[in-house]
């Protein structure tokens, strides 16, 4: 029998940090990071043989190294490298390398399940990426928190819309485990799993999924989280992970007050006969009406979860 989900369709901030730091500009020609070779996207997991947490860590690394080479240990893609690099000196007196850096991530998206079962949870219907590189960023540890949406600011042509959040800094109600082209995964924490009263439905198989008449669970006020009509308009087999199907935002209201499907809303659960068929995760730049979206069992899958 199907997997019993319960459709969340709330927002929630999101918070990814990175395992290592991420090289999000290429270095420019002359410095130390050019010269040994750092490219833009890769990731930098040690340096000296001591992982790498953060960038301030990093930074405190190299001013203990001064001007002695040191051995980079870099991810790019599947491969791992060691890069041998010089700091130099800049001009405030810090050794440094040269390089742009990033080790974390914040923003905010939707939930778009919680399986009662395991006390999971998938949301966004895409990965977290590094918004210089467009790379999806490692994982070492992440968390959600409650978040409402105070603003939207609406989509138009050639210029997406977005929410804008209040989040609930004070406390983290989940903690990610992973961040995949698929989605985002977690564990809610008990007193927020408490919290989720909608009923578990059964999810869809790929091939049950046909255009037409739709829903969406989305919260672009408050949290007031609500469904809306749209129309499935094509169904992509076989397609690419997080764009399986095309769709078209129909409800009066919500194209109102989004104009459609707007950022933050990536992850809102898509709703058909009773069942979840999967989760919208972008919006089509020509046409804030009309957004993708992931097959539920390509999220699952992702997780680490079986359909049945």
């Amino acid at each position: 029998s199907a997997r019993m989900l319960v459709p969340v369709g709330h927002t929630v901030g999101i918070k990814l940090f990175a395992r290592g730091v991420m090289v999000v500009k290429a270095p420019e020609s002359g410095t130390p990071a050019d010269d040994c070779g750092l490219q833009t996207g890769d990731i930098i997991v040690k340096c000296g043989g001591v992982s790498v947490t953060s960038t301030e860590q990093f930074q405190t690394l190299l001013q203990n190294t001064g001007e002695t080479s040191t051995d980079l240990q870099v991810r790019r893609g599947a491969e791992t490298m060691t890069l041998s690099v010089s700091p130099e000196q800049n001009d405030q007196g810090q050794y440094a390398i040269g390089a742009w850096i990033r080790d974390s991530m914040a923003g905010i998206g939707t939930m778009t399940y919680y399986d009662p079962d395991s006390g999971a949870f998938g949301a966004l219907g895409h990965g977290v990426t590094d918004v210089d590189t467009g790379q999806l960023l490692p994982l070492d540890h992440g968390s959600i928190m409650d978040a409402s949406v105070k603003a939207v600011k609406k989509g138009e042509r050639a210029s997406p819309g977005e929410l804008k959040g209040d989040f609930d800094l004070t406390r983290d109600s989940g903690t990610l485990y992973a961040n995949t082209e698929c989605g985002i995964f977690g564990k809610l924490s008990a007193e927020d799993a408490a919290k989720i009263t909608g009923a578990a439905l059964p999810i869809a198989k790929k091939d049950e999924v046909k255009t037409g008449k739709a829903t969406i669970l989305a919260t672009v006020s408050g949290n007031e989280t609500r469904e809306y009509d749209i129309e499935i308009e094509k169904i992509y087999s076989p397609s690419g992970s997080t764009r399986n199907l095309l769709l078209r935002v129909t409800d009066e209201e919500l194209l109102a007050q989004t104009g459609g499907v707007v950022q933050g809303m990536s992850g809102s659960a898509i709703l058909q006969d009773g069942k979840i068929i999967g989760a919208v995760t972008h919006v089509l730049l020509d046409d804030p009406s009309r957004g993708y979206g992931i097959f539920i069992e390509n999220m699952l899958s992702a997780a680490g979860l079986s359909s049945e």
